[in-house]
């Protein structure tokens, strides 16, 4: 007898095969996405307003001599980790609710290809609206005062104010 496929799935003797295949695919699909939120969620930046003049003088930001080193700001952008938590949690809710309320094996699957592509959405959501946030913060701006809002909870950031040093 040979194997027929039905959906990209093999048939075999196994009851349930169909649904083992689509469950190992949302690992698959779990695991590469939270390993690309991560490794594409990191980033820096940095900005010194002012700098030191050749006698060993502090300059602020509009080039004025002053007595005090100027700040400086490094922003770190980093995953967060409600987004691995939301994965998980996706991962849990549909197998829970697949054993709960699926009656075929139809349910179950489309069940499955619906959890494996909100993952998949909301990794891609999530980088898409860190990095478009994070450079559109305005640093150059930035003159030693005032909050600068991280692109929670799709991603976290850390800032970092520092005094510029003598060279």
């Amino acid at each position: 007898m040979s194997q027929s496929t039905v959906e990209g799935t093999p048939k075999t003797g196994l009851p349930g095969s169909r649904i083992v295949t689509r469950i190992r695919r949302l690992m698959i699909v779990a695991a590469l996405a939270a390993f690309a939120y991560g490794a594409s969620l990191t980033g820096s930046k940095g900005y010194c307003p002012g700098g030191m003049n050749s006698d060993g003088t502090f300059l602020d930001a509009d080039g004025n001599v002053t007595e005090v080193a100027p700040s400086c700001i490094t922003l770190v952008l980093r995953p967060s980790g409600l987004i691995y938590v939301a994965i998980i949690a996706i991962v849990i809710g549909v197998l829970t609710r697949m054993l709960r309320r699926s009656s075929d094996e139809v349910s179950a699957v489309r069940s499955l290809d619906r959890a494996a592509a909100a993952i998949a959405i909301l990794v891609v959501v999530s980088i898409i609206i860190s990095w478009i946030w994070f450079r559109m913060i305005p640093i150059t701006d930035w003159d030693g005062t005032g909050t600068i809002f991280a692109p929670f909870p799709f991603g976290t950031m850390d800032v970092t104010i520092t005094r510029g040093t003598t060279g």
